[in-house]
């Protein structure tokens, strides 16, 4: 699967599990899950998550149509997502993680320390800024390209109009 056929949507003002709509300003969460079809968010309303509970990854509410663009997603969910991928196998999912390793090593929540190859693969040693914990992620290599389409991939998913 390529990464245009990854379904990432913005709010869409409705929730996925009843259908009602969400309306401005109503709290709701939204939950990012890989299905046959790729990387899918999917938003529930506060009601129908409290009845079904599904899993969720971060809470936030329904902008008003004129409110600014900004991040919904601050750095600790970011490092959640990061640590929620590390066993993943899927190469889009690594290609991914490794674009988010990227990001949070920008945001100084990691820091690179060493590396190491194995099997032919570069596995990339880093520090989890704040504390004595190191974490590995996979270097699958990317060109610019790829790079460039993860990367507007994971803007798609981390901004919203608040």
């Amino acid at each position: 699967m390529t990464m245009e056929e990854w379904n990432i949507n913005k709010p869409l003002g409705k929730c996925y599990g009843s259908g009602k709509d969400i309306q401005p300003g109503e709290e709701y969460f939204a939950s990012l899950v890989y299905t046959e079809n790729g990387l899918e968010r999917r938003d529930y309303s506060a009601e129908y998550w409290n009845e079904h509970n599904p899993e969720v990854y971060w809470k936030t509410r329904l902008p008003h149509p004129e409110q600014k663009k900004r991040m919904f997603v601050d750095d600790d969910m970011l490092m959640a997502f990061f640590e929620r991928l590390e066993k993943e196998t899927e190469q889009q999912k690594i290609n991914f993680r490794f674009v988010l390793a990227m990001v949070l090593m920008r945001k100084k929540k990691l820091k690179y320390k060493s590396s190491k190859t194995e099997d032919g693969t570069e596995i990339w040693k880093l520090r989890i800024a704040g504390t004595k914990d190191y974490t590995e992620v996979v270097n699958p290599e990317l060109d610019d390209e790829q790079i460039e389409e993860l990367t507007s991939q994971l803007g798609s998913i981390l901004q919203t109009e608040l």
